[in-house]
């Protein structure tokens, strides 16, 4: 069964909730569960009506800023981020968007791991909407059933194309793997650069975050060293 991601109305307290202030959970990067906070209306428009919407919201934040809309070069931004946002950058916030995805017998009979790896991503800092990018590492052994070298990406890009903190892409796409190839035998491993610390903040340019998932087989240490030696390669 897949992994359903739940909708909701997020709960806070004042300045605070589960006791750490707004500020404190965007600057450390905490994260408060596996799921993508969504409101429970969240696909009440369609995506024609939010670009509208996006579009007269962000000419608003242009304006505040003191930026002239009337000047050619600015006049067509607000509509050109609104169809980034919805089209490109946060297209996997609609679960339409979702990869279809076709398992395939496994009639070689290839029973090692398989491993995919140096998958290139692009996402966003759910704090502070700027880019984290860099390379997801995915590894499976199969059940019976496979997928098709290109759909790991495709699973990879559809997590990756919301605002995103970099443990819950992590997960997310173990979970799906895990749900699609019907096998806990999965290991995704993310290296990657926030432009939230690199460009703002402490602004540390040279530091990078690694995340990880082991599940089943691989929380073997032998397996993990095997994998480790594959992605040295």
């Amino acid at each position: 069964m897949k992994h359903q991601e739940t909708l909701l109305n997020f709960p806070t307290n004042g300045n605070k909730l589960n006791g750490f202030s707004f500020d404190e959970i965007g600057d450390d990067h905490l994260y408060t569960g596996i799921d993508t906070p969504l409101t429970k209306d969240a696909f009440k428009l369609s995506d024609d009506e939010k670009k509208d919407k996006i579009a007269g919201l962000f000419a608003e934040i242009m304006q505040v800023m003191g930026l002239d809309l009337t000047d050619d070069s600015l006049n067509g931004t607000p509509k050109r981020v609104a169809k980034m946002y919805i089209d490109e950058i946060f297209s996997g916030l609609n679960p339409e968007n979702k990869p279809k995805i076709a398992l395939f017998e496994n009639k070689y009979q290839y029973s090692q791991m398989l491993v995919e790896k140096n998958i290139q991503f692009y996402s966003n800092c759910e704090h502070h909407f700027v880019p984290i990018f860099g390379k997801v590492h995915v590894a499976y052994v199969s059940s019976g059933k496979v997928i098709g070298l290109s759909k790991i990406n495709r699973i990879v890009q559809y997590f990756a194309n919301r605002p995103q903190v970099q443990e819950r892409l992590t997960n997310q796409i173990a979970l799906e793997l895990a749900s699609v190839l019907e096998t806990d035998d999965i290991a995704v491993i993310i290296d990657a650069k926030h432009l939230c610390v690199a460009s703002r903040g402490i602004k540390d340019d040279s530091s990078a975050t690694v995340t990880s998932y082991y599940g089943g087989i691989f929380n073997k240490p032998e397996k993990i060293v095997e994998l480790q030696n594959y992605l040295k390669q």
